[in-house]
């Protein structure tokens, strides 16, 4: 379609690969779904979002992402429809996972934004959602190793602990970490602490002590996350803090690992020149995998 300056309402075709996508409870094949250019998501990054992981139809830690989202909308003070109730969001992705015959592992981005127009002041505060599933390939990583992003910063606080559309600085780490040759960065807030990495939250280990940066400190509500902090506090002879971390306690560190709904525990073997050896992260996973089976039983 033309760009026409005189059609305010102009739609633009989103380039995705063909799929069918889930549009306010519509299933709709991808090349045939339009965005208006109204749309606040798109324009304002007034949208927020989660992803998830399933197998056989099956979303693990479903009711952690619902209540979630819901914390995120409610923050930015979204209305949330009547009907958007956890089976609701659940009945939307499995709808969606059965639409494009993902029965294996998948990949699900429920993704909400203020509908209506308006400039920084919006017209209105309902919503609109859309849900995009595909299929999700295992990697496996012999060496991950990672580095500090410090162009930029994630300013601390609760706004940075939700998953808005506004990720600019994440991408910009991702950038850097492939140009330099990283499988990850570490992202630091305006106080000089290492917040998270590009896509996870961070999580290192000492002598039995686990510490991850608090929410306060500007890192994401990650749900694996929530889930290894419930973990570690029931297997004896551990400790675990939530508390500010520093680059140099990455050198001091004997094991660190990442967390996300994705990649589950993710270990890094190397930070500059100090190289891990995983002992008590694998401990950790495995009670993590029991914890993912129990959700497929």
């Amino acid at each position: 379609m033309p760009y026409n300056r005189y059609f305010p309402d102009f739609l633009f075709q989103i380039s995705i690969q063909a799929m069918i996508v889930n549009f306010n409870g519509a299933l709709l094949s991808s090349d045939q779904f339009n965005l208006s250019l109204n749309n606040r998501g798109f324009k304002f990054g007034d949208s927020v979002f989660d992803t998830l992981k399933a197998d056989r139809f099956t979303c693990f830690f479903l009711e952690d992402h619902y209540f979630r989202l819901m914390a995120s909308m409610r923050m930015l003070r979204m209305e949330i429809p009547m009907n958007f109730s956890p089976g609701f969001f659940k009945d939307q992705i499995i709808e969606t996972l059965k639409a494009n015959k993902l029965e294996g592992l998948s990949r699900i981005r429920f993704s909400v934004f203020r509908s209506g127009g308006g400039y920084y002041l919006p017209d209105s505060n309902e919503i609109d959602f859309l849900v995009e599933a595909t299929a999700l390939e295992k990697r496996t990583y012999v060496d991950y190793e990672i580095e500090l992003y410090k162009d930029f910063q994630i300013i601390s606080g609760l706004l940075s602990s939700i998953k808005t559309n506004n990720k600019i600085l994440q991408v910009l780490g991702s950038v850097y970490a492939k140009e330099n040759g990283y499988h990850n960065c570490l992202l630091l807030n305006e106080r000089k602490q290492v917040v998270e990495a590009c896509n996870a939250n961070l999580f290192i280990v000492k002598e039995g002590l686990i510490r991850t940066p608090a929410i306060g400190d500007g890192c994401v509500n990650g749900i694996i996350r929530k889930k290894v902090v419930e973990l570690v506090s029931r297997m004896p002879g551990l400790r675990l803090e939530e508390s500010a971390i520093n680059p140099m306690d990455l050198l001091q560190s004997d094991e660190v690992f990442l967390t996300n709904c994705i990649m589950d525990i993710q270990s890094v073997n190397t930070f500059r020149k100090k190289q891990y050896v995983n002992g008590l992260t694998d401990k950790i996973r495995e009670k993590f995998r029991l914890l993912v089976e129990e959700q497929l039983s």
